[in-house]
């Protein structure tokens, strides 16, 4: 649906912070709490920024991405650690790490540096856009004819999901499980709420264009026929 950011992180405070800060910018964000898990969700591929702990139970940070560095020379690696030596930063950066952020840090900083290193890889998937509605993954932007929209986070999540998915009728279901990450009951009626609002912004500059299917779902195009 968005930048897709893998965290590496053995202590649950530090990791529960930076997880719903990035969520609340409508970040993708899984963690891995070990050097074992760390390489597991490396393996999987498909990170466009990879937030690394130095100091990992089993496998510390620095061989983790030495062994990563061995089969992915590309994917930018940000090192979150304590240390803050010279000697320390060097050797980070020699193995392959693309910048460094010393604890604790400001959630404004670390938001700054993974901006910088996703805006860096020139990604050709940064921009999603449908007629006159687009929306920027890495600055977060969302706006229409130009006219930036006003957007809370679960609506700006729900406009990259359909913007993925142009033409497409997509079930309640499937809107509700991948948006909100839950299981869908079919008696809330969070997604109706977030639909009308986000409709409701859309349209103070342009026509419809998320549409309703009785009994199918929604989708996002031309009103149909």
């Amino acid at each position: 649906m968005g930048i897709r950011i893998l965290l590496i992180e053995d202590d649950t405070e530090i990791a529960e912070f930076i997880l719903r800060g990035l969520r609340e910018e409508a970040f993708i964000v899984e963690r891995a709490a070990d050097g074992q898990e760390g390489w597991f969700a490396l393996q999987s591929g498909g990170w466009d920024v990879v937030l690394l702990d130095w100091w990992l139970p089993v496998t510390d940070g620095l061989q983790l991405l030495k062994r990563f560095r061995q089969t992915d020379q590309t994917t930018p690696v940000l090192f979150l650690t304590a240390k803050d030596a010279v000697s320390d930063r060097v050797a980070g950066l020699d193995q392959g790490a693309n910048d460094y952020l010393c604890k604790p840090f400001a959630f404004e900083e670390l938001l700054a540096r993974v901006r910088v290193l996703v805006r860096n890889q020139g990604q050709s998937h940064s921009v999603l856009s449908f007629q006159d509605v687009q929306v920027n993954l890495v600055t977060q932007r969302a706006e229409r004819s130009g006219n930036r929209l006003d957007l809370t986070a679960k609506e700006h999540s729900l406009l990259i999901f359909l913007l993925r998915h142009p033409g497409q009728v997509l079930s309640k279901t499937r809107i509700y499980e991948q948006v909100w990450e839950e299981r869908y009951d079919g008696l809330s009626n969070t997604l109706e709420v977030h639909v009308m609002e986000l409709r409701r912004k859309l349209e103070a500059h342009g026509p419809r264009l998320i549409h309703t299917l009785r009994n199918r779902g929604y989708f996002l195009g031309e009103e149909p026929q």
